[in-house]
């Protein structure tokens, strides 16, 4: 896989999420209700990336959750080597039900991990609505899906491959497009 191009360095990344933070407290005219639920793995640190920009913004902490969707993904077979799924940690410390779920990841490409952390997050409660916040859009649904958030879109190829780093997980922050 060879680095084609950075399309997000740490600074753009801090300004798309702050833009996304003011975003959400407009559309949904303050933080109340909201629930924030990062999906595994690199959607929990951006989720609470944007309830710190929240909190500054508005003086709100809004509730946070982690959300793992292996059991919910349509190619769990295909994708995972062994008999066993790996899980990972769901965390959601507060009732969904009657809540605005915003639902936060950071790549939107297929929509097929978007409808699996639905699903998911309709067996944990009965959320009046849900809503999602993605860093990249890079386009080639299979699903009709879209981000009511967006950090950049970011038109690929299907022979491309967004990769997205972060400080929490990889120990920077940066958003780049390889060629396969």
């Amino acid at each position: 896989m060879k680095k084609k191009t950075e399309v997000l360095d740490q600074p753009a990344i801090n300004r798309a999420l702050t833009r996304i933070a003011h975003e959400i407290l407009e559309k949904n005219k303050g933080g109340e209700e909201l629930v924030l639920v990062g999906i595994k793995t690199r959607g929990a640190p951006l989720a609470k990336r944007l309830q710190e920009r929240i909190k500054m913004i508005e003086g709100l902490t809004l509730p946070i959750g982690v959300l793992d969707i292996t059991l919910y993904r349509d190619d769990l077979k295909r994708v995972t080597e062994s008999a066993e799924p790996e899980l990972k940690d769901t965390n959601i410390p507060v009732d969904l039900t009657g809540k605005k779920v915003i639902l936060v990841d950071d790549v939107l490409y297929t929509g097929r991990t978007v409808r699996a952390a639905m699903d998911a997050t309709m067996d944990l409660g009965r959320p009046a609505q849900v809503q999602l916040a993605v860093l990249v859009d890079r386009g080639h649904r299979e699903l009709p899906i879209r981000a009511d958030y967006v950090g950049k879109n970011i038109p690929t190829s299907e022979k491309e491959i967004v990769v997205v780093h972060l400080e929490e997980t990889d120990q920077s922050d940066q958003v780049a497009i390889y060629e396969n």
